[in-house]
């Protein structure tokens, strides 16, 4: 019986050959021509696969609360601070600085560091982060340090979804990886609110023990992947094509990978700008638009990011059944009814519904591009591929809440609602542009 390394060598060896097909050939859809080895590693084959699941799931954990925590906190930092709605959302452009250097950064890491090198700098960054927070510095100093939240998120983001992506049940484990991160998304919001709002304490308290987790993160997944070197990581993309072809002006520059990379790259942009500006802004928005209370405000950030949750792990084994193109597509448009009756319906209780329903339909598109990329982009390409979308898609995180708090400034928060409606059918259309593939992962 051959074993995944052989199967996985067979598999890229042929990648590299089917590049040369003309146009047309492909049974797939993917670009690249067809896959159709069934055997890839398992999340628990080999048995070292199960620790370093568990560390990337405990990862996107903690990356979950960092990205959910600023909404939670921006109406303390505002009077904490002395801030407008404007300076505020520097603390979304921010990361953005972070996510575009690991873009940049993620294939030479990989190929100079391996997997392990991700795994100490992705926490590491996490931990300076945090640390910085914990001491309540000067406003630009926060704002400096969420630099390092996301480019410890943007390492994490590509390494982790590449590598579960080429894994057998690619849709169901990603789906239960990113279900973890709105795990971490619900707690943080429900720690955050309930240590200031009801526990009376600082807002940068939240960091101590956040702090404590990117400790743990650190050690477990150093431990994990400290055998994941460089040299392993370029033995296993040899046979798919020259590892250095791998770069960022591959998958940039060059037909049909550009296509592919770039319409992803929009599809997250829009699709994590609604995510984040939704998660952040909507606690502000039922206090000043809905009238309510700090705490059930509060709240429902917590039912949002639990309908990101829920709707990644049960829709995850929904999309590969119908395909990545059809189910996407639906998902879409019932997140955009849901968004309609958040904006028109001025009932608290309804917009509480509404917005967790809202993120169950959202929850799967984030796992479906990165599917996407895997089955329409060769091996050597994914790590780089993933990493640009990811860093796009945290583009999107930082400056489309950031444009909603410039809008909020000069209209109030209720701007919010259009803005999630028009963001909604913008990414839809992106999504309608990418290649079609076929319904049935191919390399399972």
């Amino acid at each position: 019986m051959a074993t995944t390394c052989e199967v996985q060598s067979s598999r890229d060896a042929s990648l590299t050959a089917l590049e040369t097909l003309p146009h047309g050939q492909s049974d797939t859809g993917s670009p690249f021509g067809p896959e159709s080895f069934p055997l890839l590693e398992k999340w628990n084959q080999p048995r070292i696969n199960i620790h370093r699941t568990f560390a990337t799931l405990w990862s996107f954990l903690v990356m979950g609360a960092n990205d959910a925590a600023y909404g939670a906190l921006i109406p303390y930092l505002e009077s904490y601070y002395h801030l407008s709605y404007t300076i505020v959302s520097l603390v979304f452009l921010s990361p953005l600085v972070g996510y575009t250097a690991a873009a940049f950064l993620n294939h030479r890491i990989h190929y100079t560091l391996g997997q392990r090198g991700v795994a100490i700098i992705g926490p590491a960054c996490h931990l300076i982060a945090y640390i910085i927070n914990c001491v309540h510095p000067p406003y630009p100093v926060l704002v400096v340090a969420f630099i390092f939240a996301g480019l410890g998120n943007g390492l994490e983001d590509a390494a982790w979804n590449a590598w579960l992506g080429n894994m057998a049940n690619a849709n169901e484990l990603l789906g239960v990886l990113h279900g973890i991160y709105g795990a971490g998304a619900v707690i943080s919001p429900l720690v955050a609110t309930s240590m200031i709002a009801k526990g009376g304490l600082p807002w940068y308290y939240f960091y101590y023990v956040m702090t404590g987790c990117a400790a743990i993160e650190l050690a477990v997944s150093g431990a994990c992947f400290w055998k994941s070197t460089a040299a392993d990581f370029r033995a296993s993309n040899a046979s798919s094509a020259d590892n250095k072809k791998g770069g960022i002006r591959n998958v940039l520059f060059k037909r049909p990978a550009a296509r592919v990379t770039w319409l992803c790259a929009l599809f997250l942009l829009g699709y994590v700008g609604v995510e984040v500006a939704l998660g952040g802004w909507i606690v502000t928005f039922m206090i000043r638009v809905r009238q309510g209370g700090a705490f059930a405000s509060g709240m429902t950030a917590t039912g949002f990011w639990l309908g990101i949750t829920v709707g990644r792990v049960v829709l995850g084994f929904v999309t590969p059944r119908v395909g990545e193109k059809i189910a996407i597509s639906v998902y879409i448009v019932c997140s955009m009814a849901f968004a309609l009756v958040l904006w028109l319906v001025p009932e608290f209780y309804v917009s509480a519904v509404a917005v967790s329903l809202q993120g169950f339909f959202l929850g799967p598109l984030f796992p479906g591009v990165v599917v996407m990329v895997t089955k329409l982009l060769p091996r050597h390409l994914h790590v780089t591929s993933i990493g640009f979308v990811a860093a796009f898609g945290g583009s999107g995180a930082a400056i489309l809440p950031f444009v909603v708090g410039v809008f909020a400034q000069a209209k109030g928060v209720k701007v919010l609602q259009p803005f999630i409606v028009a963001l909604s059918g913008a990414i839809l259309l992106t999504w309608l542009g990418l290649p079609r593939v076929s319904k049935v992962r191919h390399n399972e």
